[in-house]
């Protein structure tokens, strides 16, 4: 599992909170305010003149340079170029985006309209506007070959007209990145939202809405405010009407897969337009762990459904995937529409899977399932045409 934080010390005093791309490689002056250097072993290092700031694994001697300086762990000996990083004059440094990574997700808030019963990022009240400018300076640095990258919280839409300024700041300097965006797209029943959104034209965005069910007191119990089912379907239909993709995302829990196969029929009539449909394993983490007792079902008890579901909204010719589910716990006809889902920085697998056939091509854990996880964890056998038709396994 790979640490996105660590607790370093600052080696000089600064005021603020200091972003950078990383380097290893000395850069033209004109460029190095954009740039931390990274300091690796003692090797003699280059003038460090106009750097933003500069990072020092342990055993390094601090060198003299009039930048912030901060000593890291070595659970950032990872760190490579063109990584971004948030040096902070507590010492605390942040990994904002890793290059070499296809899980990059901006933070956006951690304010929340919602109160998920399965929250795995509890929303704070405090105001948490000043990542805007953060992040817009992140967006700038990070690699114009970054292909998605997404945008959560909390809620993004109370930032107000910061959301909108990430997204055109998105669409200006990574015009080749697909962006994500997760959203309980409640605010969206405001059509203004809707539209400003649309006018945007970002060439390729997705906006990941949850709806946990097709009657209104489960899907409000789930995130704990009344008339939040109403909210939300108004929401998607404003969506849709100013042309913004829409990915319906189910997390599959106690409370919510009894209705699974009437939530599949739901949406197949109300919301054909929608991009994708997500269905999700619970993440054991955040408010799972508080609300364990309403929320755990073994994957294995809810196959029935799980496959019902899936099977009409594939056969009605809407895109469907599985999240967060391994392989052992769904049915071998539903493999195909499992994806490798989890975040590489929370994901692992038990000693279990390792005589597996399929490790390759599963999904594996969060890392916090060693909390609770299936009681069904086996190397399932496999037919050689199974593996055959898993050839060609979808990332997503």
């Amino acid at each position: 599992m790979i640490r996105l934080v660590t607790r370093g010390a600052a080696e000089n005093t600064f005021d603020s909170a200091v972003l950078g791309r990383i380097t290893t490689a000395s850069l033209p002056v004109d460029v190095r305010r954009d740039h931390a250097f990274l300091i690796k072993d003692s090797t003699p290092t280059p003038d460090l003149e106009g750097y933003a700031g500069v990072i020092l694994l342990p055993g390094v001697d601090v060198p003299k340079v009039n930048a912030p300086v901060t000593r890291v762990g070595e659970d950032l000996s990872y760190l490579a170029d063109g990584d971004v990083v948030l040096m902070a004059p507590s010492g605390r440094t942040s990994v904002l985006y890793r290059k070499a990574s296809r899980h990059n997700t901006i933070l956006a808030t951690e304010r929340c309209n919602s109160l998920c019963l399965m929250c795995s990022q509890p929303p704070q009240p405090e105001d948490d506007s000043y990542r805007v400018k953060q992040i817009l300076r992140l967006v700038e640095l990070i690699d114009s070959g970054c292909v998605e990258l997404g945008i959560s919280g909390g809620e993004p839409l109370l930032l107000g007209d910061g959301f909108f300024a990430i997204v055109e700041k998105c669409k200006t300097s990574l015009p080749a990145t697909a962006l994500h965006v997760l959203t309980n797209g409640r605010l969206f029943k405001d059509k203004g939202l809707a539209e400003r959104l649309g006018r945007i034209e970002y060439p390729d965005i997705m906006l990941g809405i949850p709806l946990y069910a097709d009657v209104d007191t489960v899907h409000d119990y789930v995130v704990q405010v009344r008339g939040a089912f109403d909210e939300t379907v108004m929401g998607l239909y404003n969506l849709a009407e100013h042309g913004v993709p829409i990915e319906i995302r189910v997390v599959l829990h106690a409370q919510t897969y009894r209705r699974l196969p009437q939530l599949a029929e739901y949406i197949y009539r109300n919301f054909p337009f929608v991009s994708h449909v997500a269905l999700m394993g619970l993440e054991m983490f955040g408010y799972t762990n508080i609300n364990l007792a309403d929320l755990w079902i073994d994957p294995v008890d809810y196959q029935s459904e799980l496959r019902a579901a899936t099977m009409m909204l594939a056969e009605r010719g809407l895109n469907v995937s599985i999240y967060n589910h391994q392989l052992c716990t769904i049915p071998q006809d539903l493999w195909p529409f499992a994806r490798q889902s989890i975040s590489d920085w929370k994901n692992i697998f038990v000693p279990e899977c390792d005589r597996c056939a399929v490790k390759a091509v599963c999904a594996g854990f969060f890392h916090s399932a060693a909390k609770r996880h299936s009681a069904h964890i086996a190397p399932p056998t496999v037919q050689q045409s199974v593996l055959d038709r898993l050839h060609g396994f979808t990332h997503s």
